[in-house]
């Protein structure tokens, strides 16, 4: 039996997860039947486990049992993680970031004039992301087109969502709405007026790339762009989760992810929450970046038949 096996006594984590999905769900009237049946569970014996691990998987298995939200979960760490609140998430994508240029591991000009920004593992905190995001932004706006690969980028923050969107429009636009349980508040996000650097701006070719992977934050960029009518999504339908979550330690190796919060496009008036982002030109992801930059070309070179997105101005939804 290893150490942190022995340190594991299953019934104060799954309570402790428990409060925690009454005390702070953004679905009030959803988390009074799953924190019932964690105890009922619990008083079964159904998570009588000694590996943190095989107790995560059981407990996120009945905590997605009822409405599927793939935020909502008992996540385990392999290394041991700190107790503050949020704290668990922000180390794991600390290391991420240390090892992924900032989260821009590739800029490149393919032929045709078309330029190509991966955007991967995460969209991470704006206060670390701003520069490298920036610069990486900056050096692909003189290409004539953009395709943004988002296929391996599994989620982050929506301040970093709004700055990138903020480099491919052209002006200051409400990207997304976001309801807080906590205080019943609805804050909104606007792209910035201004960025650092160059901006490839708001009428130029733009494609998004996307897979079953791409999740979360990942997932509100290509939607936010898609509403808008400014990109063309090519790619797959993508992973579905548009429930802002935090993170709480109940024990050194497991945090309990909450949503705390829902979006609200603008455009759509809902989310991608359950469906996922729909591409406008479906393909198996490792297809769309050759389908994309073909796209690209031919638009370029002015031939038909290619889907657009509609033909609406960002700048005229400013005053949503």
């Amino acid at each position: 039996m290893t150490t942190t096996a022995q340190q594991l006594s299953v019934a104060p984590v799954v309570e402790a997860t428990a409060q925690l999905l009454l005390d702070h769900y953004v679905f009030p009237e959803v988390a009074e039947p799953l924190a019932a049946l964690l105890r009922r569970r619990t008083a079964d014996g159904a998570y009588d486990v000694e590996d943190p691990a095989d107790l995560a998987r059981l407990v996120t298995a009945d905590l997605q049992s009822l409405n599927g939200d793939l935020h909502l979960r008992l996540k385990h760490h392999a290394d041991p993680v700190p107790p503050e609140q949020g704290a668990a998430a922000l180390a794991a994508m600390r290391a991420k970031f240390d090892s992924s240029l900032g989260g821009a591991p590739r800029v490149e000009l393919l032929g045709g004039r078309v330029a190509l920004l991966e955007l991967t593992p995460a969209l991470f905190p704006l206060s670390w992301s701003a520069e490298p995001l920036g610069a990486a932004l900056s050096l692909v706006a003189p290409a004539d087109a953009l395709i943004l690969d988002l296929r391996a980028n599994t989620g982050g923050d929506p301040d970093t969502v709004a700055f990138v969107c903020g480099h491919l429009l052209a002006g200051r636009t409400h990207l997304n709405s976001m309801y807080w349980r906590d205080g019943e508040r609805l804050e909104q996000s606007w792209s910035p007026a201004h960025v650092p650097g160059a901006r490839f701006g708001g009428t130029k070719p733009l494609y998004v790339l996307t897979s079953g992977r791409t999740f979360s934050a990942a997932e509100e960029l290509a939607y936010d762009l898609q509403q808008l009518g400014r990109a063309v999504v090519v790619g797959e339908t993508t992973g579905g989760g548009a429930h802002p979550r935090d993170g709480w330690t109940v024990h050194p190796h497991l945090e309990a992810t909450i949503p705390v919060g829902r979006s609200i496009n603008p455009v759509s008036g809902t989310n991608w929450e359950g469906t996922g982002v729909r591409p406008d030109v479906p393909c198996a992801a490792d297809d769309a970046l050759d389908r994309a930059r073909a796209l690209a070309v031919a638009r370029l070179d002015g031939q038909p038949g290619e889907p657009r997105p509609d033909a609406v101005d960002p700048v005229q939804r400013t005053s949503d």
